[in-house]
């Protein structure tokens, strides 16, 4: 079952450990992982899970169970046991589906409604997707929601603007028009000057990138801490502190 499982969520991990995220292909990925999962918990994922552990059993000669015999709970939860409560429901239930209602707690966790909005934004603002999905409303009223205290009434307004004109410059763009990821986009406005024109959707485009969908950023900093604030650095300051770590994390743009 763990493996079964693992098998599902990989293509999701790894594509989450990368540095620079392609946020088209995450929120496929988000939603795929769920779609298998849900598909695996479901009375038919069952029977399929329960055909393979059956085979199993039978090639290694190890005895298969009466899944109809009743199944004795242990400890305190004995008490509450429910009549005619058989090996195949507490499998089923208590095991197989709590299993992986777990990991679906997990996704709905760390993918809700606020990331998957954000991310939906971030993948409707890329050149390379055109203009197919992209919905000037549906972005300003994410942006309201979500970032009340980083754009005014009257930049909403503004950026509602330069939202109409950026999607038909970047699809037109020779130099923008294969740009897949969030990250590319904002260096490629800088890069362009395109940010000094396109000021509210280049602050956008920055906040989205730090839409925390990874735990990969994080986990190198920590360990660039290590390394830089030693036993016998222990004194260092703060600003000190945090220019070395900038130069040690973002090492290749500093490199450029």
């Amino acid at each position: 079952m763990i493996r079964e499982i693992f098998e599902i969520t990989e293509q999701l991990g790894q594509a989450l450990q990368k540095k620079s995220h392609d946020i088209v292909n995450a929120i496929c990925l988000v939603h795929t992982t769920k779609v298998l999962l849900e598909n695996m918990r479901s009375d038919d994922g069952w029977e399929t899970f329960f055909i393979q552990v059956v085979h199993f059993r039978m090639e290694h000669g190890i005895v298969i169970p009466d899944m109809e015999g009743t199944y004795i709970l242990r400890g305190g939860r004995a008490r509450r046991q429910p009549d005619h409560f058989t090996r195949e429901h507490y499998f089923r239930v208590e095991i197989f589906r709590a299993t992986i209602d777990t990991q679906l707690a997990e996704l709905n966790l760390k993918f809700n409604e606020k990331v998957m909005s954000l991310l939906s934004v971030s993948a409707t603002l890329m050149p390379k997707n055109k203009s197919v999905s992209f919905q000037v409303n549906d972005i300003c009223r994410v942006v309201e929601k979500y970032y009340p205290a980083d754009f005014n009434g009257q930049e909403r307004t503004g950026l509602e603007r330069q939202l109409k004109h950026f999607i038909v410059d970047a699809s037109s763009s020779e130099d923008m028009k294969n740009i897949a990821t969030i990250t590319e986009l904002c260096q490629s406005l800088v890069k362009t000057g395109r940010h000094r024109i396109f000021n509210l959707v280049d602050r956008l485009i920055r906040l989205l990138v730090t839409l925390p969908v990874s735990t990969a950023t994080a986990e190198r900093a920590f360990s660039s801490l290590k390394i830089i604030k030693t036993r016998l650095r222990n004194k260092m300051e703060d600003d000190y502190l945090a220019n070395s770590l900038l130069v040690q994390i973002e090492g290749e743009i500093v490199g450029h």
